[in-house]
């Protein structure tokens, strides 16, 4: 539930900038993984038995974990760019009561009202 044509382009564009971003951390991520793959196989290391091949192993599990966070955060920020062209962005999910605008200028993506989540959380 939004408040009209003005802050739906707002939501908007803050959804498209946050999108952009997470485009752009991705592509880092992208990269990232990328030279630590190659790192490992220059330096032939036996994670088991290489104190460096921990590392590596380390380095590469870090940004898989990420690169999945930031691709979550795309469809995150999609389904929200849905809700907003279909009217129900800023309505809680669970029990359809608005969302607090704070809540929403916290965190853009939110789906539930901060009582629902916190139901959800426990």
């Amino acid at each position: 539930m939004t408040g009209g044509a003005r802050t739906d382009e707002t939501i908007r564009e803050r959804l498209l900038e946050l999108r952009a971003t997470t485009e752009a951390r991705l592509a880092a991520l992208d990269g990232n993984f990328e030279e630590v793959v190659a790192a490992s196989e220059d330096a032939n290391s036996d994670d088991e038995h290489d104190p460096e091949g921990a590392t590596i192993g380390f380095e590469r599990a870090q940004v898989a974990a990420l690169t999945a966070s930031a691709r979550h955060t795309l469809e995150e920020v999609d389904a929200a760019l849905e809700r907003l062209e279909n009217g129900t962005y800023g309505t809680c999910q669970s029990c359809g009561q608005p969302i607090a605008p704070a809540r929403l200028e916290a965190r853009p993506t939110a789906t539930l009202c901060v009582s629902c989540a916190q139901r959800a959380a426990r």
